[in-house]
């Protein structure tokens, strides 16, 4: 009778418990706290960085099991900037991103692969840009999480990969072939809603 009713507190118990669950988190794009960032060779001979400066989206994400993550993520194109402004121009027209036809970029992810630790994964998903999509894998680094000053909790990821632009019918074969690829440099660092 006593192993009994031990064994009902004890069941009784862990239903108390709460079951860990994915929490989801909108990306906080105020204040440079996250960005999508790119660099692509110019001609060979150094580099052009830049970056879009309105996106939005969000992630789900639950320490207990990170392969269950989850991110969706909407980059206004015409938002680009390279610190020149007719490069941007350039960029932004039919030669290249086409802005007025695609203006938006999206990433949806469709998988987590994640190591021993839980600190890094590679993220593959479904990127349409240029009004194509592919399946992208990014290396993806779990920075960081916890309260901050302002009564919410945080959670801070980044995430890199490199693309071949004719993947997304961007044409570059009259360039050299440095420039037929890109680097993407990602930040997300969402708050807990």
């Amino acid at each position: 009778m006593l192993k009994k009713t031990a064994l009902a507190t004890l069941i009784a118990a862990a239903s108390t418990v709460p079951l860990a669950q994915a929490a989801d988190y909108q990306i906080d794009t105020e204040g440079q706290h996250a960005f999508v960032q790119f660099k692509i060779s110019h001609l060979g001979y150094s580099y052009i960085l830049g970056d879009f400066k309105s996106f939005d989206g969000s992630f789900q994400y639950d320490p207990e099991s990170p392969a269950d993550s989850q991110v969706d993520v909407t980059v206004d194109v015409d938002s680009l900037e390279t610190n020149h402004a007719e490069r941007n121009k350039h960029i932004l027209s039919s030669d290249f991103l086409n802005a007025s036809e695609f203006p938006q970029a999206t990433f949806h992810a469709t998988a987590f692969d994640v190591d021993e630790s839980g600190d890094e994964a590679e993220m593959t998903g479904d990127l349409t840009i240029h009004g194509v999509t592919r399946s992208v894998a990014f290396d993806v680094d779990h920075i960081g999480g916890g309260e901050d000053p302002w009564g919410g909790y945080r959670q801070g990821f980044e995430a890199t990969t490199s693309l071949d632009l004719a993947d997304f019918d961007i044409d570059m074969s009259q360039f050299a072939e440095p420039m037929h690829s890109v680097e993407l440099y990602i930040v997300l660092e969402g708050i807990r809603q």
